[in-house]
C-alpha cells in the first residue's frame, strides 16, 4: 500500500503572523482541501481552533518548516480570496490588543437568535481564535488571549 494513501490532501496558503515575542513572520500554513465542517476547503480559523498545540509554518525566506506554539500567535492575516461567510451575520467591532494596536472590522458567525451579541462571539467555547474581517479584504484571525477589550461599533 502506498504511503500517499494515508496523506490528507492539503493546500499551502500564504499568511502573515505576529508571534510573541518574535514579531512579524511571513510564511504559509497548510489547510485541508475539504473542511471537516462544511463544503469547500478548510478555513485558517478552523485550523487554528483545532486542539493541537502547534501549527506548521513553511518559512519560504529560510526554506524551512517550523512548528509554532499556537498560544504564542497574537494574530494571523491573509487575503480573503473567496467570501468565507456569505450567509452569516456580522458585528462591527473594535478590538484593543495588548501590543497597543487597535483592530477594526466585522466579526462574522452563526449563533442562535438569543446569542448574537459581540459578548457571545468573544466567549464562544473551545475557540481560542476569532476571525475579524477587515475593510481592505483581509481576514485577521486574533488570539483572544491578546485582546484587552472589545467594543461593538454602529
Amino acid at each position: 500500500m502506498s504511503e500517499d494513501f494515508f496523506k490528507v490532501p492539503k493546500l499551502e496558503r500564504a499568511v502573515r503572523l505576529w508571534i510573541h515575542p518574535e514579531g512579524r513572520v511571513l510564511g504559509s500554513i497548510f489547510i485541508r482541501e475539504q473542511s471537516l465542517h462544511h463544503m469547500g476547503e478548510e478555513t485558517p480559523v478552523e485550523l487554528l481552533n483545532q486542539p493541537e498545540a502547534f501549527l506548521v509554518i513553511h518559512r519560504e525566506d529560510l526554506d524551512e518548516y517550523r512548528f509554532y506554539n499556537k498560544s504564542s500567535i497574537v494574530r494571523l492575516e491573509y487575503e480573503n480570496t473567496a467570501d468565507e461567510n456569505p450567509d452569516q451575520e456580522s458585528i462591527n467591532s473594535e478590538l484593543h490588543m495588548m501590543d497597543g494596536s487597535m483592530m477594526t472590522g466585522k466579526i462574522c458567525g452563526s449563533f442562535p437568535p438569543d446569542r448574537r451579541r459581540l459578548y457571545d462571539h468573544l466567549n464562544k467555547e473551545h475557540d481560542q481564535f476569532l476571525p475579524l474581517h477587515l475593510d481592505d479584504g483581509q481576514i485577521c484571525i486574533i488570539n483572544k488571549n491578546y485582546i484587552i477589550y472589545a467594543k461593538g461599533l454602529k
